[in-house]
């Protein structure tokens, strides 16, 4: 992250991933997952939907909905919350492509 000084202040400019920012191991995976449970909670609010009913829809307890649109995503594996997606109406694409450095990144596009 780059620093800088305005008017006396410190100013830290973002990587573009809090979660890297805050030195979190597996950011990039805290990152997809975030964007993940951002699109189901979007989703199960533009259905209506109750948390019981998303759960029942998603297959998994209202519990864990709960804890999800809390930002406890730490239980559901990426795996699981692309197909909490898929069960309430979203198609999910993987592209993969050759990476430009050494190792390739993790990146998430919502349409």
């Amino acid at each position: 992250m780059a620093k800088r000084m305005i008017e006396g202040i410190e100013i830290e400019t973002s990587s573009g991933n809090v979660f890297a920012d805050l030195g979190l191991a597996d950011a990039e995976k805290l990152k997809i997952k975030s964007g993940l449970v951002i699109e189901i909670t979007r989703a199960v609010r533009r259905l209506g939907l109750t948390q019981e009913e998303a759960g029942r829809r998603m297959g998994i307890p209202q519990p864990k909905v709960s804890g999800m649109m809390r930002g406890d995503f730490a239980n559901l594996s990426e795996r699981k919350l692309m197909e909490c997606l898929n069960r309430l109406g979203y198609d999910i694409e993987i592209k993969v492509r050759p990476a430009a450095e050494p190792i390739g990144h993790l990146t998430l596009a919502i349409a």
